[in-house]
């Protein structure tokens, strides 16, 4: 049963662990931004040795929380103690200084330079008075970082030639060089696959047993219940409660959100007779998309799943004209339509959601409302020169309010909302487009559960409308939850189909692994 968020929950860890000085206490920590309150008294604990779990939803502020105590953003009121003593943290440098480290959701490495000069960098050590870098010395230090972790990787790689696991490594790495006794990660295994899970998970008990004490902010609950000692909820920008991490997750969940979040039964809609919105044909790029062929319907949700390099995503690309292809034919509503580039693509009534939504799918420096009306820019031209204002700031209010994006006004700045708002303003963009084809791909990557519960929500409603969905996504309880129908794909072919109804986690796990020399023997 779930506990409703008012009820009293434990906000302690069980009464064996010895009671210590914490390594960092955070008191009635507050701070304000131009129209926005992000923090209103919060306190925060972590002690040596703990892996303790930072969870709200987006906008809750625990990265703002966390940068106030990396020394991005200074405190307007409220006390922070490292080892019992006050500290005013000023900077980054300060925060380093202290063995504060950050490992930020988007790594900050230079592509050009080796592993062990980003490390390094700034850093570097010299011979001959100070003349010259030492390059021998700064690999060799790079090198005993990479033992202490157990990381095989060689000092001298450039840092562009790593997977972003790797690169997420060297991130540590370079924390561990200033002698980081408090390590932050936000959202550490956004972009990882499984085994790249496991391995960061290792490299984290390990430093935990050396007495690190690690901040680790997630939406991920199931990570969060395999590696966190303790996690700290907020909501809107306040404390609500600590509590163990064995805290049976719907409890986690109301305390999130303020409420419980409804069950909705999965209803798949009988969508056999209905037209045929889009159909591709022996879709082929390589070895990423080879013979790939298939038909949403209107009113369908189709979902696309598979493992990590599987080519889900060059298909959505393929189809949204952002990729050449050598071969193969796409239809919207019957008609063979040539998709040179996105613009044919938005022509022809085709819409698509980058699993990148910061890189490609918003213009982060500017307004929500320009982010809303710029595909469909030419609708709002008066006499085909001047912008129709008032139309524009009408249908901007209309997506705001339908989609419930939270925001001070048109004019905030997209890059300022959080992850699950900057999602719905790229939906509403499409929406005011009135694309009948929406492609989402990892619709909910980086976004907490109530805005998970939102979009699940809008995605079913486009559908009812009559729109065709199309869902990429690397987690197979979302595809599953979501999907009317299900493609599975590995080495860049479609390996099976699967009804909604009768797809569970291990038949699409075992087509997703489906190789084609798998393929072949079952022939």
């Amino acid at each position: 049963m779930v506990v409703s968020p008012s009820e009293p929950v434990q906000t302690r860890l069980p009464t064996e662990t010895p009671a210590v000085t914490p390594l960092v206490s955070i008191h009635q920590l507050s701070k304000s931004f131009p129209g926005v309150r992000a923090l209103d008294g919060v306190s925060f604990d972590l002690c040596a040795g703990e892996v303790h779990a930072l969870m709200g939803e987006n906008g809750a502020g625990k990265s703002t929380l966390m940068k106030i105590l990396a020394g991005v953003y200074r405190k307007d009121s409220g006390e922070i103690l490292l080892d019992g003593q006050a500290v005013d943290i000023t900077s980054p440098a300060h925060a380093q200084a202290l063995a504060i480290g950050i490992i930020h959701q988007e790594l900050h490495l230079m592509g050009h330079l080796t592993a062990a000069q980003n490390i390094f960098l700034g850093r570097e050590p010299r011979k001959m008075g100070g003349l010259f870098l030492d390059e021998e010395q700064l690999n060799r230090d790079a090198q005993a970082l990479f033992d202490r972790m157990h990381l095989a990787l060689a000092p001298t790689t450039p840092i562009e030639e790593l997977t972003v696991a790797r690169q997420q490594m060297v991130e540590i790495a370079k924390a561990l060089s200033h002698k980081s006794r408090v390590l932050i990660m936000d959202e550490p295994t956004a972009a990882l696959n499984n085994a790249e899970i496991e391995d960061l998970f290792r490299i984290i008990r390990q430093l935990k047993g050396e007495g690190v004490g690690i901040v680790y902010i997630s939406h991920k609950m199931d990570e969060i219940q395999r590696i966190a000692d303790r996690i700290t909820v907020m909501r809107d920008g306040t404390y609500i409660a600590t509590v163990p991490a064995s805290t049976p997750l719907p409890q986690v969940i109301a305390m999130m959100v303020g409420r419980n979040l409804e069950a909705t039964e999965k209803h798949i809609p009988d969508t056999s007779a209905n037209a045929v919105l889009l159909e591709v044909r022996g879709l082929n790029r390589g070895r990423a998309i080879r013979d790939v062929s298939f038909k949403v319907r209107r009113g369908e949700i189709l979902g696309f799943a598979g493992l990590m390099g599987a080519g889900r995503t060059e298909v959505a690309r393929a189809v949204f004209g952002a990729d050449p292809v050598e071969s193969g034919e796409v239809r919207v509503h019957g008609k063979l339509v040539r998709l040179n580039s996105p613009q044919d693509a938005v022509q022809a009534g085709i819409g698509y959601l980058s699993e990148d939504r910061k890189q490609f799918g918003l213009a982060t420096g500017m307004d929500v409302e320009s982010n809303i009306t710029l595909p469909s820019l030419k609708r709002w031209l008066k006499w085909g020169v001047f912008l129709n204002r008032p139309a524009i700031h009408h249908i901007s209010e209309q997506m705001v309010k339908k989609l419930r994006i939270k925001t001070p006004s048109l004019t905030q700045t997209a890059k300022l909302l959080s992850g699950g708002n900057q999602q719905k303003v790229v939906i509403a963009k499409w929406l005011v487009q009135d694309c009948d084809v929406l492609i989402f791909d990892e619709p909910t990557r980086g976004i907490d559960v109530g805005a998970k519960s939102e979009i699940y929500k809008l995605l079913n409603e486009l559908a009812a409308q009559g729109r065709a969905i199309v869902v990429i996504s690397s987690e197979l309880p979302e595809v599953l939850h979501l999907s009317h129908r299900v493609l599975v794909m590995c080495e860049g072919r479609i390996t099976g189909e699967v009804h909604g109804s009768e797809a569970t986690q291990e038949n699409l796990m075992a087509l997703a692994t489906r190789r084609e020399t798998d393929a072949a023997a079952v022939h």
